[in-house]
């Protein structure tokens, strides 16, 4: 039997019990930097398995170790990130979250599981390629600074040394049997904006009498969208959006003191990006001087843009064509969504894909990070054999 063949084989016969580990991580989410019994069930299915792993990476990771013949020979990295989110769930399903307001309504549920299963085929037939694998399963990635950067700092890329790297997401446009990917810059850089505008408060029927900070901050808006609209390179594609605004006190006849908001500014261009911080801050701290108010906004820079290395990605696609067929291999747009999966794209090369999880005809639409989000678990037999697959060819090349 041909070493394809086989690993469908495997990922056929695995594919129930990956289901059922599935479903318990999604009855028992946990939030960022809070995963402490997911990270315990990990480590404990690798063991399970024979793996060897290190449980305790920004305290809640698990790292697990593959070594194939020749082990020396090239190390590759497969990533699978482990949070959840707060959100209450909404489905009727057997698996419901058990956790009230906690949900793996981003599939990092379906992304665990999915890296389980591939490691125990690929601990089945490790005498079948030459090379290590090394599994990353990454707490936090839904938080900022992300967990990925942590990681990174405490040492996972060494020891051994990965020369790159490939990790998937759930897409529920996609229906189950095909993937998605696309080579270069793919997913946005995502920085958090925290904005403080004080003036002066007092009766709203004599604003003569007052600095207005809501009238101000709605200055501040309008005039910070130019920074997109008109010194933003047209070809880069950038986003400033504000989602939460409030004021400390106020009412229908009170000019409060303060107004908060809270945003986030993307882009794919790293140099711009400096350059907007430095806009945005100075333009709101002068409109707001100019109106007699003071306006402090802080940027908490987030993750950077992702890139999908061109060799990488064009070699996955290849070896997904050759697994799936060419039918079920799609190329997708860029995102203006983040993914702290960039974090690795920047130290070495990486590949970072989609796997369909939809399905219309049975009622399995729901976008990620909504409270009705699920997938066709169908998809599971798929995700399993197809990234043991990608990992082979990559340390065969």
């Amino acid at each position: 039997m041909t070493l394809i063949k086989t690993i469908k084989k495997l990922a056929s016969e695995y594919h129930e019990e990956i289901i059922h580990i599935r479903r318990h991580l999604h009855q028992n989410p946990e939030l960022s930097f809070e995963e402490v019994e997911t990270g315990k069930f990990i480590a404990k299915k690798l063991t399970e398995f024979g793996i060897p792993n290190e449980h305790g990476w920004a305290d809640n990771g698990v790292v697990g170790i593959i070594k194939g013949k020749n082990p020396k020979k090239k190390v590759i990295a497969l990533r699978a990130d482990i949070d959840a989110l707060p959100i209450k769930e909404a489905n009727d399903v057997p698996y419901k979250s058990k956790k009230e307001g906690i949900m793996h309504a981003c599939g990092h549920d379906v992304h665990t599981a999915s890296l389980l299963g591939v490691s125990k085929i690929l601990n089945e037939i490790k005498n079948e390629f030459e090379g290590t694998i090394k599994l990353i399963f990454q707490p936090a990635e839904e938080r900022f600074p992300g967990g990925a950067s942590i990681l990174i700092k405490e040492g996972v890329l060494e020891n051994p040394k990965p020369i790159s790297i490939i990790g998937q997401h759930v897409h529920p446009p996609l229906e189950a049997g095909k993937i998605g990917l696309r080579p270069g810059l793919y997913m946005a850089s995502a920085d958090e904006l925290y904005m403080t505008v004080t003036g002066r408060g007092g009766h709203g029927a004599l604003p003569h009498e007052c600095i207005d900070p809501i009238v101000i901050t709605s200055h501040i808006i309008v005039a910070l969208q130019q920074i997109v609209s008109r010194n933003a390179n047209p070809t880069m594609p950038s986003v400033l959006t504000f989602g939460k605004i409030n004021s400390t006190g106020g009412s229908t006849n009170v000019i409060p003191n303060e107004v908060k908001l809270m945003g986030t500014f993307r882009t794919m261009d790293e140099e711009w990006r400096a350059d907007a911080h430095q806009r945005m801050v100075k333009m709101a701290e002068t409109i707001a001087e100019s109106m007699g108010a003071t306006c402090e906004l802080k940027v908490l820079k987030g993750y950077p843009s992702l890139v999908n290395d061109h060799r990488l990605t064009q070699d996955v696609k290849a070896n997904a064509i050759e697994f799936l067929g060419a039918e079920n291999v799609v190329d997708l747009p860029i995102r203006m969504t983040a993914e702290d999966f960039a974090y690795y794209s920047h130290e070495l090369p990486g590949c970072f894909y989609r796997l369909g999880t939809g399905n219309q005809s049975k009622g399995i639409t729901s976008p990620i990070h909504t409270n009705t989000f699920d997938i066709d678990e169908d998809s599971l037999e798929l995700s399993i054999g197809l990234m043991t697959w990608l990992a082979v060819k990559e340390l065969t090349l």
